[in-house]
């Protein structure tokens, strides 16, 4: 039996209403609409459905090399079981399987994953819970392939690409050491105010180059010719000034002023949330280097991962690597004696300012997990606290980008306080920039006409927001100096 409702009204197109109010935003329901693995749409659909299992295919190929080399049976038997759960895991990748618990590996980020696994994600799958919580996921399962292990729990899939692409980096490695090697001087005879200005121009060419380091990501450039590497970290003035013009969110003066003012008032404390180590890395400390030299700075804390992340995301072995390379490698046979004491050079000051407490490595669990940072404020109240503390936090790169702004579709005009939600809003969040050159798809701050600007561009360059063409550069005042509050 059936009703025929024809004296009734219609039924009503109904659209949800975003941005969700805060009470109704959760892991599984962000502000805005998440990206998922099946949205075609999206570039969470290329990544979940191919460039991921491309990843762990290389990855498998790095072990086997690691496996070819190695004598000792335990040792052998131990990593080939490592290989197949490295090969169940693609598996499940490939049939799109449902998101299981992580084994406890003694790792302190266990509880927090699968609480999150339990209370949004119970019966999700890797192309159906919300992108960047299935690629962080992936990368967790891996970590727990070599984790459970008996003798290659520390192994790093990804070190000998981050090494090599680094090695490959010769020309924009040098254009920076032949500068810098030695501790910065300007011209002398200059009155204050010129003084302030040539420092303000050198500020804005070295964030930009902070900025521009993030182009080299290897979870993107697994098939790049070296020659397209090159082009990407061209440090020379010519090109960083044509590439200005692509900072779509551009509030680089600001951030001048806010260092500035730092100094005015003896110098403090400024954090870099590292994204991609080799190139990257090595501009960030040449970044951080003139920071101090300037004294815009006093003290810079450099926060990386735990274990291998997203690629190419640094460790603290590949902080090492880099500073110890530099003093003592031999990774550039073509470098003149010049070029290669320049790098020793730089390599000696770093490692004197970490010696000295000017520079600190730090690696918080939290930054392995599955949470964005608007969970910052309640799942890791210690990390919290510890950035309240700073007077300027830098997240570099994509990935912190995502997890600043949920990763969700807001729209481009989105004021970026209002992206990023707690960093900005709770009581004691720090200082907040963000320098990402623009790789997926959420994309906010671009100011009051930022939505007609994206249209355009979607039309006129379809997929400009994975090219790695256009970037931001965007700062949160935040409320530091407020008491934190935990409830």
């Amino acid at each position: 039996m059936s009703l025929k409702l024809s004296h009734l009204p219609s039924r009503q197109n109904i659209k949800p209403v975003y941005p969700r109010s805060p009470s109704s935003i959760d892991p599984n329901n962000p502000p805005w609409p998440a990206y998922r693995g099946y949205h075609e749409y999206s570039f969470a659909y290329a990544t979940m459905g191919q460039r991921l299992p491309t990843i762990l295919g290389k990855a498998i190929e790095d072990v086997v090399v690691t496996l070819n080399q190695e004598y000792d049976e335990e040792r052998i038997v131990d990593l080939v079981q490592c290989i197949d759960r490295m090969e169940a895991l693609m598996k499940e990748l490939q049939e799109q399987a449902k998101l299981r618990p992580i084994i406890d590996d003694g790792e302190a980020d266990v509880a927090l994953w699968n609480k999150l696994i339990a209370k949004y994600f119970y019966g999700k799958t890797f192309m159906n819970a919300p992108w960047l919580f299935a690629e962080a996921y992936k990368y967790r399962r891996l970590q727990e392939c070599f984790s459970v292990s008996k003798y290659w729990k520390n192994y790093d899939v990804f070190f000998r690409q981050k090494c090599d692409t680094f090695s490959r980096s010769h020309e924009a490695v040098f254009e920076l050491s032949m500068r810098f090697a030695d501790p910065f001087k300007l011209k002398e005879g200059l009155s204050p105010e010129e003084k302030l200005e040539a420092e303000r121009l050198m500020f804005f060419e070295l964030t930009q180059i902070c900025l521009w380091g993030n182009s080299t990501d290897l979870s993107l450039l697994i098939n790049m010719t070296e020659d397209q590497i090159r082009s990407l970290q061209s440090t020379g003035g010519e090109n960083l000034a044509a590439t200005e013009k692509n900072i779509l969110g551009n509030h680089m003066q600001r951030l001048w002023e806010t260092v500035n003012d730092l100094r005015e008032n003896t110098g403090g404390r400024i954090d870099f949330v590292l994204d991609n180590a080799g190139f990257e890395l090595y501009c960030d400390c040449v970044y951080a280097d003139f920071l101090i030299q300037s004294g815009l700075a006093k003290e810079i804390r450099f926060h990386g991962k735990r274990y291998p992340w997203f690629v190419s995301d640094v460790t603290k072995k590949d902080w090492e690597w880099l500073l110890n390379s530099m003093v003592y490698g031999h990774l550039f046979p073509k470098a003149s004696e010049e070029e290669k004491e320049s790098l020793r050079r730089l390599g000696l000051r770093w490692k004197q300012y970490e010696k000295e407490g000017k520079w600190i490595y730090e690696q918080h669990p939290f930054w392995c997990t599955g949470f964005t940072f608007w969970e910052l404020h309640n799942e890791a109240p210690d990390l919290f606290l510890h950035l309240s503390r700073s007077d300027l936090v830098i997240f570099k790169g994509d990935l912190n980008h995502r997890k600043l702004t949920y990763d969700c579709a807001a729209p481009p005009s989105t004021e970026f306080e209002i992206a990023i939600g707690p960093m900005a809003s709770a009581a004691g969040a720090p200082r907040v920039c963000s320098m990402r050159t623009i790789k997926s798809d959420v994309v906010v701050g671009l100011g009051p006409e930022g939505d007609e600007l994206a249209e355009r561009l979607d039309k006129e360059e379809p997929g400009w927001k994975i090219s790695g063409k256009y970037a931001v550069v965007l700062l949160s005042e935040g409320r530091p100096g407020e008491k934190v509050i935990f409830t």
